[in-house]
C-alpha cells in the first residue's frame, strides 16, 4: 500500500509544479502586455536610427563579411580625410543598434565634423555566420583591426567597445599595441559594462544556490541548445513574453526602464540564433585582458561601470581602472548592463566630452572616479 502511494504523491507534486510555473507565466505575459501597452509612440520613434552616409561590407582576414554603416564624414566627402572617427563596437547578442542613442548624441554635437563607424560582430546583426572555431576574442581583436584597415585609413580614432566589444578592443590592444601607443592612432578609449576576465565567477543575479550551479551546467545547457537549435528556435518565438521578462531582469536596473528601450533590447537580442551564443559563450569565460590592458596605459581610458550589472558586474570596471591609474572612471547609479540603452546620457557626456577634446588636438585630461545618479 505505501508503495503504490509513491507515483500519487510524485504526480500530485509535479501537479503542484505545473501549476506554479504555469501562473508565474500567465503573470509575466501580464506583466508584459501592461508594459507594452505603455509604449510611447515618441520613444519608440528615437530608438530609429538616423539615415547613414554610407553602408557595405568589410571582408576580415578569414573571409567572414562584416555590415557597417557610417555617418558623417570629412568636407571633401572622402571618409580618409575625417580628423576624427568614433569607431562602436558592440557586445555579445547585440547588434549596432545598440548604440543608438550615441550615434544620435554625437551627430548632434559635431554634425559631420566627426565620422561614426558601426559595425555588427560577425555572426550578429547583419554580419554573415562565422564558423564556431572561429567565434573568439583573439579572432574579434584580428576583425576590429581588418575594420580598421579598411574603413580607417588615416586621421585620429575614438573606440567605444561595451562588454564583448570591450574585450574586443582588449584584444586588438594586445595584438597592435602601436595602434595605442602614444602617437598611435587610436587616441581615446572607452569601455562600457565590460571586464578584464575572470568571467566564470559570474552569478547572473541568481540566488547563490544557482549561481554555484551556473558555471558547470550552463555550458552544457548551451551545447545542447546548440544541435537541437531548430526546436530552441521555435521555442523562442512562442515565448516573447518570456524573453521581455528575461531582458528587463539581466540588462537593466531601473523599475521605470522605458518599455520601448525594453521591447528594442529584446528585438535584438531574440534575433541572435541559439547556435551563437553557444559559439561565443567558451571565449569569453576564458577572457584574459590584462595584456591589453597593459598596451593602454599610454591612451586615455574612459570606463563606465553600473552599480547593478548582473553580467559585467560593477567590481570588473573598477578591476579595470586598477590596471588603468590614469584613467577616468565613471560609476552609473540605479543602471544594468545595457547601461547605454537604460540612461544614454550617462554615457553620452562624457563621451561627447572626450571625442571634443580628441577633435580639438588636446589630451583627453583622466578625472578622480565619480558616481553618476541616472
Amino acid at each position: 500500500m505505501r508503495i503504490g502511494k509513491v507515483p500519487a504523491i510524485v504526480g500530485g507534486s509535479v501537479g503542484v509544479l505545473t501549476a506554479v510555473a504555469a501562473a508565474a507565466v500567465a503573470q509575466q505575459r501580464r506583466a508584459a502586455a501592461r508594459e507594452r501597452s505603455r509604449i510611447d509612440a515618441g520613444s519608440a520613434a528615437l530608438l530609429n536610427a538616423p539615415p547613414v552616409r554610407d553602408q557595405g561590407l568589410v571582408r576580415t582576414d578569414d573571409g567572414i563579411d562584416l555590415h557597417y554603416e557610417e555617418v558623417g564624414t570629412a568636407a571633401s566627402g572622402d571618409p580618409a580625410e575625417a580628423p576624427v572617427t568614433v569607431l562602436f563596437v558592440h557586445g555579445y547578442t547585440l547588434s549596432l543598434g545598440a548604440f543608438v542613442f550615441q550615434r544620435r548624441a554625437l551627430t548632434a554635437a559635431f554634425g559631420t565634423r566627426v565620422r561614426q563607424v558601426f559595425y555588427d560582430q560577425r555572426s550578429h546583426g547583419r554580419s554573415a555566420r562565422a564558423p564556431a572555431q572561429s567565434c573568439t576574442l583573439e579572432q574579434l581583436g584580428h576583425d576590429l583591426y581588418s575594420v580598421i584597415d579598411q574603413l580607417v585609413p588615416a586621421g585620429d580614432i575614438v573606440l567605444v567597445g561595451h562588454s564583448m566589444g570591450g574585450m574586443t578592443v582588449m584584444a586588438l590592444a594586445s595584438q597592435h599595441p602601436e595602434l595605442f601607443a602614444g602617437t598611435g592612432r587610436v587616441r581615446a578609449v572607452v569601455l562600457v559594462n565590460t571586464s578584464s576576465g575572470d568571467l566564470k565567477n559570474l552569478t547572473l543575479g541568481l540566488p547563490s544556490a544557482l549561481a554555484r550551479l551556473h558555471a558547470p551546467v550552463l555550458p552544457i545547457v548551451l551545447r545542447r541548445a546548440a544541435k537541437n537549435a531548430a526546436l530552441i528556435e521555435q521555442v523562442r518565438a512562442m515565448g516573447g513574453d518570456l524573453a521581455w521578462g528575461m531582458t528587463k531582469r539581466l540588462s537593466f536596473a531601473s523599475a521605470d526602464v522605458d518599455p520601448a528601450v525594453v521591447a528594442y533590447c529584446t528585438t535584438m537580442i531574440s534575433a541572435t540564433p541559439v547556435d551563437v551564443v553557444a559559439d561565443f559563450y567558451p571565449t569569453l569565460m576564458a577572457h584574459d585582458g590584462r595584456l591589453g590592458l597593459r598596451n593602454l596605459r599610454n591612451c586615455p581610458v574612459l570606463v563606465i561601470g553600473a552599480d547593478s550589472d548582473a553580467m559585467t558586474p560593477l567590481a570588473h570596471s573598477q578591476a579595470i581602472a586598477r590596471e588603468l591609474p590614469e584613467a577616468r572612471l565613471i560609476v552609473a547609479e540605479n543602471s544594468g548592463h545595457l547601461l547605454m540603452l537604460e540612461h544614454p546620457d550617462v554615457v553620452n557626456a562624457p563621451l561627447v566630452e572626450l571625442v571634443g577634446s580628441v577633435l580639438a588636438g588636446r589630451p583627453a585630461l583622466p578625472r578622480a572616479g565619480e558616481q553618476v545618479s541616472a
